[in-house]
């Protein structure tokens, strides 16, 4: 293979048969169940990189099933994302992902940078309630739950959330094990349809767990829950800040 070839064709690895295709990636009948809730803001300060601010002691705690995803198949994610402020822009952090699949493991990490670990979440919908768990190999790490459908929540507020600008921070390291890229990068969702909105009581529970650390930002007060279920694409980053520069 010719130095122009491998150029034109290297977009990931493995070079002659990566793990995921290209760019656009849409999401269809994507299922979210995310609980709002109060943690202490020493334990949160403390795993939020500057130039992000904290905007208030609050955590996102995520279920996610994603049953038809361009390029990614069939997958359910976990983790927790953050509300923050970059140069006066309100949007979240992306602080930690557990999933499923192989495939969105790699090309999140590598093309946007984002937290993803394999592990085994699921959503399952038992009766009036929605339950989502997180185990990590055979220990449970996080159980979720949701009454199911209980007050239909205003569509306008969810596409707005849904809109902000999301961060992360992306890091690849060099051969010799010292960062090559160190990066604070934004992305947004596009391309929004949402299907339905609903709210409920909702409980969280976090277990400690030396590699799945959600259990990190307790659990002080369960705020608030959201359901909905919407077909969104995820658009391209770009980076805002260069730690390495």
């Amino acid at each position: 293979m010719k130095l122009s070839e491998v150029r034109e064709r290297a977009f990931a690895m493995p070079l002659t048969n990566p793990s995921y295709p290209p760019a656009p990636y849409r999401f269809r009948d994507r299922e979210y169940v995310i609980v709002t809730y109060r943690t202490d803001p020493e334990a949160l300060a403390a795993v939020v990189p500057e130039p992000l601010e904290i905007v208030e002691p609050v955590v996102k705690y995520e279920f996610i099933r994603m049953p038809d995803s361009t390029g990614f198949g069939d997958y359910t994610e976990s983790g927790q994302v953050i509300p923050v402020r970059f140069r006066g822009e309100e949007g979240v952090y992306v602080h930690s992902m557990y999933l499923d699949d192989d495939a969105p493991i790699a090309g999140g990490r590598e093309i946007w940078g984002f937290p993803k670990k394999l592990a085994n979440p699921k959503i399952v919908h038992e009766g009036d309630v929605i339950v989502g768990t997180l185990h990590y190999g055979s220990q449970l790490c996080a159980t979720g739950t949701m009454g199911y459908k209980h007050r239909e929540v205003d569509r306008e507020s969810v596409l707005k959330a849904l809109a902000v600008p999301n961060f992360l921070l992306k890091i690849i390291p060099h051969v010799d094990g010292s960062p090559r890229i160190l990066e604070l990068v934004r992305y947004f969702l596009t391309d929004l349809t949402l299907k339905g909105a609903w709210t409920a009581p909702a409980a969280l529970q976090l277990h400690a767990h030396a590699i799945a650390d959600v259990a990190r930002l307790p659990v002080l007060e369960v705020k608030s829950a959201l359901h909905f279920v919407a077909d969104l694409t995820l658009g391209p980053g770009e980076v805002v800040h260069d730690y390495l520069a």
